[in-house]
Formats: C-alpha cells, structure tokens, sequence
C-alpha cells in the first residue's frame, strides 16, 4: 500500500513568502502542503522592523516591488486583516550634501519605473520636519510608502492559506529530499510526502533545501538588531531611514517608537540583540530624532536573515532540477517583496512564466558559467 500523501505544491518555509505563495495557490484550486518547522511566521517575517518601502530600492527590485506594493493595499479583502499597513511615506533622511545628490539620482531612476519621490533640504526641509534634529539636512519623501505589523502580517498569511485549502503544517521539518525524474520525494515528520512542484521558501536556511538538489548560493546568515520604546507623543510622521543606512525609525499608533541599525549576535540558528549595538545607534538615533533623547526602551530582539553578495534576492526556477523554485535571500529588505513574490512563484507553478522581471535574481548569477543556462520549466 502507497501511504505516500501527494501535492501539487509543496513549499518549505512558513514565512511570509512561503505562505504568500500557498495563499496564491491555494486560491486558484491548487493541493498545497505548506511545511514549517517552527511556526509560521516567527523567523525573520515575523521579527523584522515593518517597514512597506520601495524607496532606496535597486532598479532591478523596483518592478516587483511595485508588484507587492499594490498587495498591500488589498490586505483586509486578501487575508482578513490589515495587519496595521497604514500608508505613512518613507522618509529617507540625507546626512550630508552627496547624499543629497544620491536622493536626486534615486528620484530621477525611480520615476522612470513610475514610482515618484520628493527630494527637500535647506529651510523648506527644516520647516517641513522641525522635530528633526540638525544632523539630517535634508530628505526624500515617497508618499506612497509605508509601515505593517510583522508579527499580524505573517502568521495572517498562513492562516488565510489554511482558510483557502492549503495543507499547512507546523513543528514538521522536512527531510529526505529527492527529485526520482517525475516527482519531488521527501519526508515530512515521520510521514512520507509527494509533490510535483517544489518550492524553497526556507529563508536563511534555504541553501540546506538547495543542497539536496546540487545547488547552493553564498549567502551568510545576518542579524538586525532592534528595539521598541515606551509609547512617546506622537511626533515621528513617516517610516524613517537614512541614506547610506545606520538608523531606521517609525512610530506606531499606540506611540511606541521601533527603531533599528546594526547588527545583534547569532550562531547561524538563533539570534540575540547586541547591547553595545543598541546604545552605539541610538546615539546616532537621537542626533536625529531628539525626541527619543529621554525614551525609555523597553525591548530589544534581533532574527535570523540571509544575505547574498549583491543583496539582491534570489527568485526563479533551479539550474539543476525542473520544477524546483527557490525564494530566498532577501537581504533584509524582503518584507515588503514578499506578498508580490508569492504572486510571482504562483504564475511560475501555473503559466510556466511570471510577467514581472525576474531574471536579475536568478540563482544562475551565482554559478559557473558552463551551467548557467537554467533549465526548462516541465
């Protein structure tokens, strides 16, 4: 008797892109199997600053995000909840004058992908943000951006799966993984487990999904370091960031302030917050923000990400196994990608193509070039 239980799609990883992706396939009649070996949501989705931004961008992310942030404002009607998304504009801070004339380039590049900022400085900066401190001389504002709640978000879209007939398993690692030339064959737990389709959605842990397929990407594993603070006067209006990084801040409606920069402790599994990181950028945060001069913080976190060389994602079909999809990688910078990523992994499994420009992200960059041709989509 074969107990071997089969999908169509089976996806490893219960992140936001993994459950985006079950989401979007399970809504066009697709047998999921959503696999997640701690809890959905609680790695790097679920404890990541919120930011929803497609400022500061790359031109090669742009479209995608372009892509996700129209998601975003479906969220309500898509996962039941709206996750805290409020449309706050990011406001990326310059710290001296070449910064400036970087926010002017950014601009000019983003406006060609239909995506429009505003770039101030001087007095008119000044009046426009008097609770600004002197060490930001001017900014860009992209009106269209904004901030979630990640800890809402993540766990939301797995749930939305589930009510959408996706098979979404917790607490199952998956193992044993192997392609026979028809099917993709693993182990779930202590139960056996088919699929036509697979997809690595296992984030800082994907190049072990990778492995088993003769594949990796150099990724190192990353830390952000944050903290949240006791709730304070509203005063902070956008999702802040500072060109060249160091600081992100945003203040959330019941007035506590989230603000991030630098980097926490990890081994690769588990992560923790660095003191000595926290006091070094709420200095910097302070000279940017005096209202937080007398805050009191009240806790600080950190998670696990991977990291590629160009900080671009990694999205699109493997270069050694047909039907096997990877979506990892994200650098930080994937929580707003995330809802358009599993859009795109959907069209991929169903048309065979996506209609958003993925190739820049292709896992392909990373290999020899006698193997660089991916292969095709069966």
């Amino acid at each position: 008797m074969n107990d071997t239980r089969h999908f169509q799609v089976v996806i490893a990883g219960g992140g936001l892109v993994g459950a985006s992706a079950a989401l979007a396939l399970a809504r066009k009649g697709l047998s999921v199997g959503l696999f997640e070996r701690r809890f959905c949501g609680a790695q790097a989705s679920g404890v990541n600053y919120g930011g929803v931004r497609t400022q500061g961008r790359s031109a090669e992310q742009l479209p995608l995000a372009i892509r996700a942030r129209r998601v975003w404002s479906c969220l309500p009607e898509l996962i039941g909840i709206d996750g805290e998304f409020v449309v706050s504009g990011h406001l990326r801070l310059a710290r001296r004058e070449s910064d400036i004339e970087a926010l002017h380039a950014w601009s000019a590049m983003a406006r060609e992908h239909g995506v429009e900022s505003q770039v101030m400085s001087g007095d008119a900066f000044r009046r426009r943000y008097p609770w600004l401190g002197k060490a930001a001389i001017g900014g860009s504002l992209c009106a269209s951006d904004g901030q979630a709640n990640p800890r809402l978000v993540s766990p939301g879209f797995a749930a939305a799966a589930r009510r959408a007939g996706a098979h979404v398993q917790e607490q199952t690692a998956l193992g044993d993984l192997s392609f026979d030339g028809r099917r993709f064959q693993m182990r779930a737990g202590e139960a056996r487990i088919s699929a036509d389709w697979f997809i690595n959605a296992a984030g800082a842990w994907a190049n072990t999904v990778a492995g088993a397929f003769g594949e990796v990407a150099p990724m190192k594993p990353i830390y952000p370091n944050m903290w949240v603070t006791e709730p304070l006067p509203r005063f902070i209006q956008h999702n802040l960031g500072v060109y060249g990084g160091g600081v992100y801040a945003r203040q959330v409606e019941r007035g506590n302030c989230v603000i991030g920069g630098g980097r926490g402790h990890g081994d690769g599994e588990y992560a923790q917050p660095s003191s000595d990181t926290t006091r070094a950028v709420m200095r910097e945060a302070c000279a940017l923000l005096p209202g937080l001069r007398n805050a009191l913080l009240i806790r600080t976190w950190s998670g696990v990400e991977g990291e590629t060389p160009d900080s671009n994602p990694i999205i699109g079909p493997s270069h050694t196994t047909p039907r096997l999809l990877h979506a990892f990688g994200f650098s930080g910078g994937g929580f707003l990608l995330a809802p358009g990523v599993g859009e795109v992994l959907a069209e991929l499994v169903i048309e065979g193509t996506t209609s958003t420009p993925i190739e820049p992200f292709s896992i392909g960059r990373f290999t020899e070039p006698s193997v660089h041709a991916a292969l095709p989509i069966q």
